[in-house]
């Protein structure tokens, strides 16, 4: 069976970091760009981040661009989201997906997604 498992989130400070991780099962992301999303309660979901398939090119939303890193390590079949300087307003829960990274990304960033994860929870509150 295809599929992720977000894992890392929390309950954090404002001004805090954490590291989200999102694993592969099933296959093996070598060949795939992955995106990570966020969906706060009442609100729609959001691309926060998005890397090629080699690491070697990252897109990230308005609202992350300076705080959060994307990254990946292919051999441990895993992607990361490292989030400094946390704010109450990125509290929402945050699922990865096969993507399309490219120029489209910022327009339509679910557009192709396929093999959405359950998602890990973060809250950012004092």
């Amino acid at each position: 069976q295809l599929q992720f498992v977000e894992s890392g989130g929390g309950l954090v400070q404002p001004g805090g970091s954490l590291r989200l991780s999102c694993a592969a099962s099933g296959f093996t992301l070598d060949y795939y760009a992955i995106g990570w999303f966020r969906q706060a309660p009442g609100k729609e979901r959001e691309g926060v981040s998005c890397i090629g398939s080699s690491g070697d090119s990252t897109i990230y939303g308005d609202s992350v661009k300076g705080r959060f890193t994307i990254s990946r390590d292919n051999t441990k079949n895993t992607v990361y989201l490292q989030m400094n300087s946390l704010k109450a307003e990125d509290t929402a829960v945050y699922y990865c997906a096969v993507v399309v990274c490219g120029s489209r990304w910022s327009r339509q960033p679910a557009y192709g997604a396929a093999y959405w994860g359950k998602g890990t929870l973060v809250t950012v509150s004092s």
